[in-house]
């Protein structure tokens, strides 16, 4: 996957993405997620891979300062209709080289973005760049389980679903581990398809 590769095959998902990623298991799991969520008032909330904006549509506290920023100009069009006429800061920019100071803001939202930028490393590491040293990091994305040795089926399909926009293949546990000296983890648990999707939430240790 490269970030060219990656604003062709998401011009092809936007007019279908909402029907197969905020439906049924997914909206669901994304209910659930920000259901448990608490906002402080005024927060500077940012959403890294946006998408269409299936997350911000299930924020009930309006008190917020938001930033959405998604690589894909024709998602991100998708978003800003569905919130024409809102405060929320869309912005085209790519995850992994994100145009603003370090500690900018309270919460980070990752949803189903690591495993689709080409260098997740990259992107998580701008995540925290730009968190506050207060702030949280909330990830709902697919891993494979720390112990879990892919398949032969798995390892020929892997880089045939990444030409299609996604990784398979990714560990949380060794992208964590270059910087759990400075993070923890506050929560990690299972959310959909037994544990493929996960709840992951990170701060910085004080």
């Amino acid at each position: 996957m490269n970030n060219s590769w990656n604003k062709v095959i998401y011009k092809v998902w936007s007019p279908i993405y909402d029907k197969i990623f905020n439906s049924l298991l997914f909206l669901d799991a994304r209910k659930r997620i920000f259901e448990e969520m608490h906002f402080h008032d005024d927060a500077k909330v940012l959403f890294v891979g946006v998408g269409t904006g299936a997350d911000l549509e299930l924020i009930k506290n309006l008190d917020l300062e938001i930033t959405a920023i998604d690589l894909s100009a024709d998602m991100l069009k998708k978003a800003m209709e569905k919130f024409d006429n809102t405060s929320i800061n869309f912005l085209e920019m790519d995850a992994q080289h994100m145009e603003f100071e370090n500690e900018s803001f309270d919460y980070i939202v990752g949803s189903l973005v690591l495993s689709v930028v080409p260098d997740a490393n990259d992107c998580l590491q701008e995540m925290i760049r730009v968190l506050k040293e207060d702030g949280k990091i909330i990830l709902f994305d697919k891993f494979i389980s720390k112990d879990e040795v892919l398949s032969l089926p798995k390892k020929l399909l892997r880089p045939i679903i990444r030409f299609l926009g996604t990784d398979i293949g990714l560990r949380f546990e060794d992208l964590f581990s270059r910087h759990d000296k400075n993070m923890k983890i506050e929560e990690d648990r299972p959310i959909m398809l037994n544990g493929m999707y996960r709840k992951i939430i990170i701060s910085k240790r004080m």
